[in-house]
């Protein structure tokens, strides 16, 4: 790393090599049994399913409707989460064309058993399509806010967001960073 010029107490210049340092910075938290935790990247998606739904319409020509669903899915992608089966159980309260306030919680379950639990919550904003109809966007956040197994004390949160695949059927995109349950217990 070379040699480096640090001005000390006295206004003295003294020469320090970065390498030596570094080193013994490394030394001295191995000493003391720290380590620094870096969070991972992620990002899954999940085409979810719905095996349950209750649905209630506005009788006052709004269109406005709320559903309860649960779907389900598998998340494919990279990070901690891929591979893991996933359901969703979500509130999705939308005024078509004008808007609406899905959230709920994915609960992903590893083979291993462990569950993540990830809160999430998207705002649903309607823009003119090419062709005059309106177009969907679904953007939002999400949170890991627990876990059992292999996911207990993970850690992380990321955006969202929910495309469109047919006329039941969503794809959740999270992307974001996880903190391993083994890398926080260090």
């Amino acid at each position: 790393m070379g040699e480096v010029r640090t001005n000390n107490d006295k206004g003295y210049f003294m020469k320090c090599n970065q390498s030596k340092s570094a080193g013994w910075l490394a030394a001295a938290l191995l000493m003391l049994g720290t380590t620094l935790t870096f969070a991972a990247p992620v990002k899954v998606e999940a085409v979810m399913t719905p095996k349950e739904q209750i649905r209630m319409d506005f009788a006052d020509g709004s269109n406005h409707f709320v559903l309860m669903v649960r779907r389900e899915g598998k998340a494919t992608g990279q990070g901690l989460l891929a591979g893991a089966a996933v359901t969703e159980f979500g509130r999705h309260d939308i005024v078509p064309g004008v808007g609406g306030d899905p959230s709920g919680y994915l609960v992903f379950t590893a083979a291993q058993g462990g569950i993540a639990y990830v809160k999430w919550t998207v705002r649903a904003v309607f823009i003119p399509g090419p062709d005059g109809k309106p177009i969907l966007l679904d953007n939002g956040v999400w949170e890991v806010v627990g876990g059992t197994g292999n996911f207990k004390g993970l850690q992380g949160a990321g955006t969202l967001h929910i495309k469109t695949v047919s006329a039941t059927d969503r794809n959740f995109i999270l992307e974001g960073e996880l903190v391993s349950p083994a890398a926080a217990d260090k």
